[in-house]
Order: structure tokens, then C-alpha cells, then sequence
């Protein structure tokens, strides 16, 4: 079986990627726990009564919460804005050896023996290259390849390399 189609990579599908891993990540737990501290501190200043440090630990607690977001949002903005890669859909060539990605005169391949996870669920599939790097092919742009992907990537990789919803 081979699959062919191309998908661009759009600025919401970067962010939802950035965002998982974030929050998968250090980063992401940290915060959450941090804010979670905050959250903890400001009801126990409020049983003491101290409304100034709830007040403040509110609003560090907010901040705290929405600094990883807003600052996934500029970046992902800025990577759009200056990565020529996201400009032009890839073109994808999909067989039982390779995956196949070119654009213009770029080519690369990844053998499915080097594919380090796919994850696939109701939004998009991911193909991960290693830990943080991977194509991202939403559900939408690729339409009727999205099972026929499912079923190659099952029927070729271990099944632990395989998380599919």
C-alpha cells in the first residue's frame, strides 16, 4: 500500500502540538504545581486574613498559569513568521519501508524502523521522529488517508510505539 498527499501545517496545529508537549513536559508540570502553591498559600492567608497576600497570590497564581500558553502562542506566531518550512504544505510518500516528506527540492525519509512513536486520535496523527520532534498531519487535510495511515502504521510498527485513540 502507498499513501500520497500533502498537508501544511497550520499555526492553530503547531500550538496544539506545543502545548502538549509543554504540559507533558517540566515546563508545563512545574507550573501547574507552582500554581497549585499559590492557590494553597492564598487559602491559607485567607484563613488567617490577610487579604493583601491572597490578593497577590491570586494574581501570581494567574500569571503563572497563563505564561506558558501566551508564551507558546508568540512563538509559534514568530516560528510561522520565519520558518520557511511552514509555508508550503509537505508532501508526504507513505509505503511498508518509508515515510517520504519533500517540499521543493528538500527530500527526507525516515524509515518506519526509526519512528520513534505515532500517536494517532480524533484531531491528527503524529509521527515522531524522537522524543519532541514529529510531522504533524491533521485529520482534516488528510482526509482519506487518515484510516489507511492508521492501519499501515499498525500493522508495521511494535506495538508499543503505537498510541492510537
Amino acid at each position: 500500500m502507498k499513501l500520497e498527499f500533502d498537508v501544511k501545517v497550520t499555526e492553530k496545529d503547531l500550538y496544539s502540538f506545543n502545548i502538549e508537549q509543554a504540559y507533558k513536559g517540566s515546563q508545563g508540570v512545574i507550573s501547574l504545581l507552582f500554581a497549585v502553591l499559590l492557590a494553597a498559600a492564598a487559602v491559607l492567608s485567607a484563613q488567617k486574613g490577610n487579604t493583601e497576600y491572597v490578593v497577590l497570590y491570586i494574581i501570581v497564581g494567574i500569571l503563572v498559569l497563563l505564561y506558558v500558553p501566551f508564551s507558546l502562542k508568540g512563538r509559534v506566531k514568530m516560528i510561522m513568521k520565519t520558518n520557511e518550512v511552514f509555508s508550503k504544505p509537505l508532501h508526504f510518500e507513505i509505503d511498508e519501508k518509508n515515510i517520504k516528506v519533500s517540499q521543493g527540492e528538500e527530500m527526507a525519509q525516515l524509515p518506519w524502523e526509526q519512528v520513534y512513536r505515532f500517536v494517532a486520535n480524533d484531531k491528527r496523527i503524529l509521527i515522531f521522529s524522537n522524543r519532541k520532534n514529529a510531522y504533524i498531519l491533521s485529520k482534516e487535510q488528510l482526509g482519506d488517508s487518515y484510516e489507511p495511515l492508521k492501519e499501515l502504521a499498525g500493522s508495521t510498527l511494535e506495538k508499543y510505539r503505537l498510541k492510537i485513540k
